[in-house]
């Protein structure tokens, strides 16, 4: 169960791509070791979201829109040193400051609507569990 929620923020937020050798979920686990230092479990798929970026923008795509996908990690190992810490600071917050310092709309859409709901249904169920076993 959980009993504390916190939100990891990654200085210069991360924007990493998968590879197409990968699964979308393999880039993700690659990506929080890359960009935050940061080994674990993936617990559950949040959603997608979309944004818009200048940097992407391109024939296919002239308004750059891009897609995320969001996923809650259970962190079991924070690295001393990870390949992109010289450009990105690791910062442990709790949801509430994590919505506040999100730079993006769909960021803190993501955070809102994808895991703050995520993480409310896992404690429904697990009172529910701890209801239905006495």
């Amino acid at each position: 169960m959980f009993q504390f929620c916190s939100f990891l923020q990654i200085g210069a937020y991360f924007m990493g791509g998968w590879e197409n050798d990968e699964t979308v979920e393999e880039a993700a686990v690659r990506e929080a070791v890359e960009e935050a230092g940061v080994r674990g479990e993936l617990m559950d798929f949040l959603g997608f979201y979309h944004f818009k970026s200048k940097t992407h923008q391109d024939e296919f795509s002239p308004e750059g829109v891009c897609r995320a996908a969001m996923f809650a990690l259970f962190v079991k190992e924070e690295l001393e040193s990870w390949p992109e810490q010289s450009t990105r600071n690791r910062t442990w917050l709790t949801v509430a400051e994590a919505f506040v310092s999100c730079r993006h709309a769909w960021m803190r859409e993501a955070l809102q609507d994808g895991f703050s709901k995520w993480h409310a249904e896992k404690m429904i169920s697990a009172s529910n569990d701890v209801t239905l076993s006495c």
